[in-house]
């Protein structure tokens, strides 16, 4: 090859870092139970993420690359209560496994994080102003009485990491939204409007 030659890569670029899940079970004793294993897309949080493999089921012969496992998964800190199943995701190449000689270290530093307090997020939020306006000027057209809670629903993406609990009826969030700007970055771009 020619000095100077560009090399010229075509296709989508990837944040993968690792082996897929049937690469890493397949060279294991025992197929890794008891290991354990990490995404690298986890390690994005600065608490621990892992997983410890607990069973292990290889699929037919259509699908190759993947395989069915078993874990106990901690997310974030967090050790879920259920043995999670990861099947659908196993032939992603974005599986490390950890050396035995760091396991100890990964299961102490949970226990150093301790039961970090109860984060219960709020089931509604104040209405954006807009909407306010749209809602007072159509009750006025219609003659209806306008109200005064301007209120609506929260809705939150069910996932089998979330961790933090939703506020029912009666019970009073440790988060609370609000509509509003918040604290600018450049607050000399805002002068003259009330935040």
């Amino acid at each position: 090859m020619a000095t100077g030659t560009v090399i010229k890569y075509v296709g989508r670029t990837t944040d993968f870092k690792g082996k897929s899940l049937g690469e890493i079970v397949g060279s294991l004793k025992n197929f890794g139970v008891g290991r354990i294993i990490v995404r690298s897309v986890f390690l994005r949080y600065p608490e621990p993420s892992f997983m410890k493999i607990v069973k292990v089921q290889t699929c037919p012969d259509e699908e190759r690359r993947r395989v069915r496992v078993g874990v106990e998964k901690t997310f974030r800190g967090q050790k879920l209560p259920n043995i999670t199943e990861i099947y659908r995701t196993s032939y992603k190449t974005d599986y490390q496994l950890i050396p035995k000689r760091e396991e100890t270290r990964l299961l102490e530093s949970i226990n150093t994080i301790g039961n970090k307090a109860d984060v219960i997020l709020p089931n509604s939020i104040e209405m954006p102003p807009l909407m306010k306006l749209f809602i007072i000027k159509d009750h006025e057209k219609k003659g209806l009485e306008t109200s005064k809670d301007f209120m609506m629903p929260l809705s939150y993406n069910q996932s089998p990491n979330r961790t933090n609990k939703i506020a029912k009826a009666n019970e009073q969030p440790t988060i609370k939204f609000t509509m509003g700007l918040g604290k600018p970055v450049s607050p000399s771009l805002y002068d003259g409007i009330p935040l």
